[in-house]
């Protein structure tokens, strides 16, 4: 029997290809930290009005330019597929609101604990809906991450909420997208549409009612730095789909873990957060964890690799 060319393994040079993507994907969404930061005179809502507006149009062009804008209709038609889309809207705009706020308010270190933890809360969330099993070592994981969160309550003396927020609203709009059948960039503009006219008229009444916008009035930098923030959340969203298609879910699941490290190092080398010692035992207890589920993707990597294949 012929197989299907689609299911045939990646050639060396679409896997090298998929590396350097995800590796820009996963990099840019660490150093974009940077990016919110020199925003932070801007309050976290307002940017993720403009967040969202320039999202949606950079992503309808997209879908435009590439002829792909019919790929909306079966989603604005189907009431199931739209109310499952609305939900991950909120959680995604939700996502970006916290970690905005957690740049603007100093708490990168917090935002950084989060995304380490979700792929872990994923896990969880497949055996609790999907009825996944979950296996020796993601139990591990899991009960190392939940400790590193009670201790970072006992020890550094603090909720770490921002980053709980972050892991469960990721977890759960990962969840919502596995179970809704739409391509990435259509079920993303979708996202972005839903609340782009509400955000439009938002911003306008910011700036030409209550006169508190920052978009024209603090000066040509600050604009700038809205304008582009449409494409600096497009941009490296397009890099890891294109990724995806190019790498298992084994290598997507090791780099995942940039944009977290990036963030760790920002938070403490450049912006200065406080780590205490409460703090790194806490992380270091993640981090244990966080190795267990890499430890637990590269066994079963092995395993699925020496699996005989089938006739």
């Amino acid at each position: 029997m012929d197989r299907d060319p689609a299911a045939q393994p990646p050639t060396r040079s679409q896997t090298q290809a998929g590396l350097w993507l995800a590796f820009a994907a996963y990099g840019s969404w660490g150093i974009l930290a940077l990016f919110w930061k020199a925003l932070s005179h801007v309050p976290a809502s307002e940017q993720l009005l403009h967040r969202t507006v320039g999202a949606a149009v950079v992503m309808l062009a997209l879908l435009f330019v590439r002829g792909r804008l019919g790929e909306l209709r079966p989603v604005l038609r189907d009431p199931a597929r739209r109310r499952r889309l609305l939900l991950s809207a909120a959680l995604l705009g939700l996502n970006w609101f916290v970690f905005l706020y957690a740049v603007g308010t100093d708490r990168v270190l917090h935002a950084s604990l989060g995304y380490y933890l979700t792929p872990i809360v994923s896990v969880v969330l497949g055996m609790l809906v999907l009825g996944e099993r979950l296996r020796r070592l993601q139990w591990a994981a899991v009960a190392a991450a939940l400790t590193g969160v009670v201790l970072m309550i006992e020890r550094a003396g603090e909720f770490p909420w921002i980053g709980v927020v972050l892991a469960l609203a990721f977890g759960f709009y990962g969840l919502i997208r596995k179970t809704v059948d739409v391509a990435p960039l259509p079920g993303t503009a979708f996202e972005a549409c839903v609340f782009a006219i509400p955000c439009a008229a938002a911003i306008a009444w910011l700036e030409l009612g209550s006169g508190s916008g920052h978009l024209v009035r603090v000066g040509t930098p600050t604009t700038a730095l809205l304008l582009a923030a449409g494409p600096v959340t497009v941009v490296p969203l397009l890099w890891f789909t294109d990724a995806a298609r190019r790498l298992p879910l084994f290598a997507l699941g090791f780099m995942q873990y940039l944009t977290p490290t990036i963030h760790f190092l920002l938070a403490v080398l450049v912006f200065d957060e406080a780590f205490t010692t409460g703090h790194a035992v806490a992380f270091a207890t993640i981090w244990t964890g966080v190795a267990l589920f890499a430890l637990d993707l590269t066994i079963t990597q092995r395993r699925l690799r020496h699996r005989p294949a089938l006739a």
